[in-house]
């Protein structure tokens, strides 16, 4: 369809004439818009007044075209219909006539026009879409006044859209509050779940106060029982003696009455006897009532005994009802107490149950706060420990003191371990396996006596003074298990025994709780143990001998002077770190005292000084270099294995100064051998005693193994 060129200042009549209805229409449907979209819409107008007028001119001059229709041989067919295949067939034509043809010239300023009003918008704001969306109106619009015949199709189908566009805008800006309402909502149930996992912590801690309280009250009422048991026995013991007594009341009052009876007729018949009447009866009436009077007598005498019989054990009415009155009143006081003691029974009962409850959320919430720990990267605050760790502040701040976040761990572990273990009453038995330990074989439940730390390291330090005082005949687990026969008794022993393993098994950071579990479990010598206390004694009796004016201290010349006599063959570095370890440092002059007496105490957690714990640390860390020069020396892999020959050479070699007893010692304990049944060295062969490298190392590591001298220097070339 052609459509006649436009004159300038038609089509600009024209174009304002038929742009502001459609705007007006817009407006009006959109009236209840922001104004921050109202501002946008104006700005967007004003930035494209200058370049809509320039548009309408150069379109007003140019030649308005319907292509692709127009051509110069090309003839419009009428009365056609679109889906006829006439129809088609001519399309297909059309298109092929068409190809040579340029795009016209009124369809390159439109979409130049939109190109450069879409250059000029800035499209980073929240409302782009609705500024992309205005240019597009505008050519719209254009296509709408230039295209006369679809003028009302086109318009109707822009306020079709206009509506729809207005419409949805009204639903989002609906929506807006409600997602306002959503983050506000969102942010009250955070808080509320905040709130009451504060509220059941502090519950928690309430119902822990309040079943110590309960416990409390349950021993203070075993204890009035046991006083009242106590007293009813002592009750029921006074009662015998009473009874006794007024048995022996009741047999001296009759024995009295007998007598006083006897001294009455006795006075009678001196009466009788005495009276001038009685000549003057007859005598055979005499006879006859002295005959009466004995039968009387014998028949009273019958009656008796007979009472006596009968009634002899019989406790006096006023005693029995006293006594009766007092059995009552202790009935009711046992029944009273029994109805406390059941009352107690089932409130801890329940304490238990919330109890297990507490602790089944506890155990739950501490493997959320592991996988926590686990996941999370951020390092941890350690400050937050204070107000957790029995002691408060200040013990937290000795515990963590010179420690890693590592170490920390531990010490927390350690922390929660013992408060799962006090809350143990019972530990269940090992069984009688050959893999457990002897003083641990027992089948069945054990009680747990939850000792303090403080009492478990007390009886250590009890175990070893007797220990290093005999002559160490026996095996350690076994004198063990004896010296606890002999501190509680052999029917507490068992559960002593139990109580103090889970408590060293524990305790990790102790030095005397880690190393009575190495030894007890044969992870460690105990010469090893024996060797390390000789060393640190024979140390300070050296120290001692230096200190000649009986001060307590020694200049740091002294005591460099001392270690390096007590500790030849260590390099200089280490004796470095001792001295350091024992507060020297290179500024320091050395001229300065320093009280060597303080270096072997111990702290508040009975932990040694720094300078004891070096010297265990050096010689662990030289133990492992020796064995490593070993392995070294033998040239094997960990799976292969050795002789005895290999080893006792080796030795030799990485260590000239050992002596024949000390390397037979070496060679014992690495093939599990008797001193006596080793052979010399003239009579040893390859194939025998053959064991694992690895074996060998294990066993050399738990023995006390150091280096006696020197290794000597290969001569240089």
């Amino acid at each position: 369809m052609a459509s006649p060129e436009p004159q300038s200042s038609n089509f600009a009549t024209t174009y304002r004439t038929h742009l502001r209805p459609s705007r007006v229409t817009i407006d009006d449907s959109s009236q209840r818009e922001t104004n921050n979209t109202q501002e946008q819409e104006q700005q967007t107008r004003k930035l494209s007044q200058k370049q809509k007028v320039s548009f309408c001119q150069s379109s007003i001059v140019g030649h308005l075209s319907p292509w692709p229709t127009y051509s110069s041989g090309q003839t419009i067919l009428h009365n056609r219909k679109p889906c006829s295949d006439n129809y088609r067939k001519r399309a297909g034509s059309w298109r092929l006539q068409s190809l040579g043809i340029t795009k016209p010239r009124y369809l390159e300023q439109l979409e130049n026009y939109l190109r450069k009003e879409l250059l000029l918008l800035d499209l980073s704001t929240d409302s782009a879409q609705e500024l992309k969306l205005q240019p597009y109106r505008e050519i719209f619009d254009f296509f709408i006044e230039d295209f006369k015949t679809y003028k009302p199709l086109l318009s109707s189908i822009k306020n079709a859209y206009e509506v729809m566009l207005a419409h949805q805008r009204e639903k989002i800006r609906a929506l807006e509050p409600l997602k306002a309402k959503l983050v506000t909502m969102n942010e009250e149930c955070n808080e509320r779940i905040l709130a009451m996992r504060a509220e059941e912590r502090s519950e928690i801690s309430l119902l822990k106060k309040e079943k110590m309280n309960l416990l409390k009250l349950i021993d203070k009422k075993n204890e009035e029982k046991i006083s009242l048991q106590s007293e009813v026995t002592k009750l029921r013991k006074n009662l015998a003696e009473e009874y006794l007594r007024y048995l022996s009341e009741r047999d001296a009052r009759k024995i009295l009455i007998a007598d006083l009876n006897e001294l009455r007729y006795q006075r009678e018949d001196m009466s009788l006897a005495q009276s001038p009447g009685v000549w003057g009866e007859d005598p055979m009436k005499l006879t006859l009532a002295l005959k009466m009077a004995r039968q009387d007598l014998a028949r009273t005498q019958m009656e008796l005994n007979t009472m006596k019989a009968n009634f002899g054990d019989v406790v006096p009415r006023r005693d029995f009802e006293m006594q009766e009155k007092t059995n009552k009143d202790l009935q009711e006081q046992l029944d009273s107490l029994r109805d406390d003691y059941e009352e107690v029974r089932k409130e801890h009962e329940i304490l238990l149950q919330l109890h297990m409850s507490t602790v089944k959320e506890r155990d739950q919430f501490y493997s959320e706060l592991q996988e926590i720990q686990r996941t999370s990267t951020p390092r941890p605050d350690w400050t937050k420990c204070e107000s957790v760790v029995a002691g408060g502040p200040d013990r937290w701040h000795m515990l963590a003191e010179g420690k890693n976040s590592d170490q920390l761990v531990d010490v927390l572990l350690e922390e929660i371990g013992e408060m799962l273990l006090r809350e143990k009453d019972f530990f269940p038995g090992l069984g009688y396996a050959e893999s457990i330990p002897h003083f641990l074989r027992f089948d069945g439940t054990v009680e747990n006596k939850k000792p303090t730390k403080k009492d478990v390291i007390t009886l250590l330090k009890d175990a070893w003074k007797e220990r290093l005082a005999e002559e160490q005949k026996e095996k350690f687990s076994d004198f063990f298990f004896s010296f606890l026969e002999r501190r509680f008794g052999p029917a507490d022993a068992m559960a002593w025994a139990y109580t103090i393993f889970e408590n060293i098994k524990l305790f990790h950071s102790s030095e005397i709780m880690s190393q009575f579990y190495a030894i007890l479990t044969e992870k460690m010598s105990e010469s090893v143990y024996v060797k390390h206390k000789e060393t640190v004694s024979q140390l300070l009796k050296e120290m001692t001998n230096v200190d000649s004016q009986n001060e307590g201290q020694l200049t740091m010349e002294q005591f460099s002077t001392v270690l390096r006599n007590a500790f030849s063959s260590k390099k200089e570095e280490k004796i470095q770190e001792l001295m350091e370890a024992a507060g020297w440092h290179p500024n320091s002059s050395n001229a300065d005292l320093l009280d060597y007496h303080s270096l072997f105490t111990e702290d508040e957690e009975d932990q040694s000084m720094p300078f004891v714990r070096m010297l265990w640390e050096q010689y662990m860390d030289e133990k492992d270099e020796y064995l490593q020069e070993l392995k070294q020396e033998l040239g094997l892999e960990l799976h292969e294995k050795v002789t005895l020959p290999k080893v006792r050479e080796a030795l030799m070699t990485i260590d000239p100064s050992l002596d024949k007893q000390t390397l037979n010692s070496y060679l014992s304990q690495a093939f599990q051998l008797p001193l006596t049944e080793l052979p010399e060295e003239s009579e040893e062969k390859e194939e025998d005693t053959v064991i694992k490298l690895q074996t060998v190392l294990e066993r050399l590591q738990k023995t006390d193994i150091r280096r006696r001298g020197p290794r000597e220097q290969e001569p240089t070339s």
